[in-house]
């Protein structure tokens, strides 16, 4: 797509850095982004005062649990002042919402997955419909070395290969009862990869490149922190920051 192609170019430089620090770059670089377009749409003298009475309100109900009728209309209040306070950050949210989506769609594209370098094995797997049964063939180019033997037996609706090549983009074609579908796999000692799943009609459901989850925030637990995760944590925490930074309400 075009908006990609046009974020590839201007975030280029960002391939030559580790994920942790690109990822940590943009997270930085949306909150500000959000933050000043915040600033400057919405009314900030209206939005601290409400923070303020909504903070008051929900003092003063914590020292009435012994006044109910009290309480439920201070509750009533703190209700109003925060729906004044959603609606007016409504603007801002709508200005960044799409641009914010497709640079989401731009950063699982690229650090969602790591890549395959040369000679390093990885898998393909096939999904058919289901009851399917038989022999699937794989089709590779001369760079590409399929591991075992290139005509698998369909199991549980599916059939895998485990290949290794050289440096480049390959078609790898797949035949079950004279129906061929193919998809396309980067090789490279670079940061980049194909999209991982094609999906299709006809008895071969999807194509699927079986690429290791790139884990940008090591915990040691389950590895759980790919770009999304670490991007909201740090989005977080900077957001928080220069909330306070630049005293935004």
């Amino acid at each position: 797509m075009a908006y990609y192609d046009f974020l590839n170019i201007v975030l280029s430089p960002l391939f030559r850095l580790p994920v942790l620090f690109a990822v940590l770059f943009m997270s930085l670089l949306i909150s500000i982004i959000v933050i000043l377009i915040t600033k400057y749409t919405t009314n900030q003298d209206l939005m601290k005062k409400l923070k303020e009475d909504m903070k008051e309100y929900q003092t003063k109900i914590k020292g009435m649990k012994n006044e109910p009728t009290k309480a439920m209309e201070l509750q009533k209040k703190l209700m109003e002042s925060n729906m004044k306070y959603m609606t007016h950050s409504l603007k801002p949210t709508l200005i960044t919402f799409i641009p914010i989506i497709l640079i989401f769609g731009w950063m699982n594209a690229n650090f969602a997955y790591a890549s395959i370098n040369p000679q390093q094995e990885f898998q393909v797997t096939v999904l058919f419909e289901k009851g399917i049964q038989g022999n699937a063939e794989i089709t590779v180019p001369n760079e590409i070395k399929a591991i075992g033997d290139k005509i698998k037996k369909i199991e549980s609706d599916k059939a895998s290969w485990t290949l290794k090549g050289s440096e480049g983009e390959y078609l790898l074609e797949f035949t079950f009862n004279g129906e061929k579908q193919q998809t396309s796999v980067l090789v490279t000692s670079g940061k980049k990869y194909i999209n991982p799943v094609k999906k299709m009609e006809g008895k071969i459901k999807s194509i699927e490149i079986n690429y290791k989850k790139l884990v940008v925030l090591p915990t040691g637990y389950k590895d759980w922190f790919g770009w999304l995760g670490t991007y909201i944590i740090s989005s977080i925490i900077f957001t928080m920051i220069l909330r306070k930074m630049m005293k935004v309400y």
